[in-house]
């Protein structure tokens, strides 16, 4: 998974351990800013409820349809923004994993937060995206 349109930047002065790159650069034509993704169902319910990793695939399978309807793909993602509504690490590591995973090798810069409540009954996890494309979709 490649944009050649988009240049993710690792400086070498800063630490290599990070599971993203520090930065990214973009001359693409086109930019896609979600909302955050929910881990809701087509009928608006939320799925998994106390389950941080169901509801983080959940979230990624409605931001990958939201990109495709617009036009793009995960590997069009120049910076993502992870909230997940825990105040303990191992909560926001299992839901990054599955962020991770899902990104693959296309390691965009990434925020991982930890919130208090979020919008929907039960939600525990949500991740809103910015991406770019050299195209608009057709209509």
């Amino acid at each position: 998974m490649t944009n050649e349109a988009i240049a993710f930047i690792r400086p070498a002065a800063l630490t290599d351990q990070a599971p993203y790159a520090y930065a990214a650069v973009t001359g693409a034509q086109q930019t896609i800013h979600t909302s955050g993704a929910c881990p809701l169902d087509a009928d608006g319910n939320t799925v998994a409820v106390g389950d941080y990793v169901g509801q983080a695939h959940q979230v990624m399978a409605n931001l990958i349809t939201t990109l495709r309807e617009a036009g793009a793909e995960l590997s069009d993602v120049v910076k993502s923004t992870v909230y997940v509504a825990s105040s303990q690490r191992d909560d926001l590591d299992a839901v990054w994993d599955v962020v991770h995973s899902t990104l693959g090798d296309h390691d965009a810069p990434s925020t991982l937060l930890g919130v208090s409540v979020l919008g929907w009954p039960d939600q525990l996890v949500e991740v809103e995206a910015v991406a770019v494309i050299a195209e608009p979709p057709v209509r």
